[in-house]
């Protein structure tokens, strides 16, 4: 009886060249039409999540400069609030807007994603700079849902965007490089990877709307 096995969206890469000779260049590796696609559509929601709070980040500006009050289209109600997000000391942490950095971070992983469309094969030391990214990336996000949901008491939904591209393109690029022998792994961990690298996204989302939900929820049940 024949057997066939589900496999995840990044895990067939592009062929490997045949092998070449010792002293040659270092070996590289390119990644799926799906993988690629994943990392395309990641990256351009969180561009797009730092361009919308961006503009309403200046129009929330300009209306102070006029004395005048700017409501951004997202703030819906006192929890799902874009403006008091906006215009809390987290909102610029580094000193200029975080969706300042986002529209750079976001656009680079964009432009990994279309790379590796053409066929783009990269070393080592290329995945593993991608793959640190996408840990500070996630990282990052990860203080960002603590500092909104603990301290700021308020959300954005455009900053939710960009915390679930950022999870989703973590995981998977981390799935690709342990798979790939880039990131070194127990075979049982390769072998999860394999089948369903997906579950981790998942879990990891819904443990965020879980403490959403918690977080507020009188006023949810309200």
């Amino acid at each position: 009886m024949s057997k066939t096995t589900v496999r995840d969206v990044d895990m067939e890469s592009e062929p490997s060249p045949s092998p070449q000779r010792s002293g040659a260049a270092p070996r590289t590796e390119g990644a799926s039409r799906a993988f690629a696609l994943l990392m395309v559509i990641t990256g351009a929601a969180g561009v797009l999540a730092a361009w919308v709070i961006t503009l309403d980040k200046f129009k929330l500006l300009e209306a102070k400069v006029k004395g005048e009050t700017f409501v951004p289209g997202c703030s819906l109600n006192p929890v799902v609030s874009c403006g008091s997000v906006m215009e809390s000391d987290q909102a610029a942490v580094f000193g200029f807007p975080n969706p300042m950095l986002g529209l750079v971070t976001y656009g680079i992983v964009v432009c990994v994603g279309m790379s590796l469309l053409a066929r783009a094969r990269f070393p080592r030391w290329y995945w593993l700079t991608f793959n640190a990214g996408t840990l500070f990336g996630v990282a990052f996000c990860t203080w960002l849902m603590y500092q909104s949901l603990y301290r700021i008491n308020a959300l954005c939904l455009w900053c939710c965007l960009a915390w679930v591209a950022t999870i989703v393109m973590f995981w998977y690029v981390t799935s690709f490089n342990v798979r790939q022998g880039f990131l070194p792994a127990p075979g049982w961990l390769k072998s999860f990877f394999d089948e369903f690298t997906w579950v981790l996204p998942v879990l990891h989302t819904g443990i965020i709307g879980m403490l959403v939900l918690t977080r507020w929820w009188d006023f949810w049940t309200g």
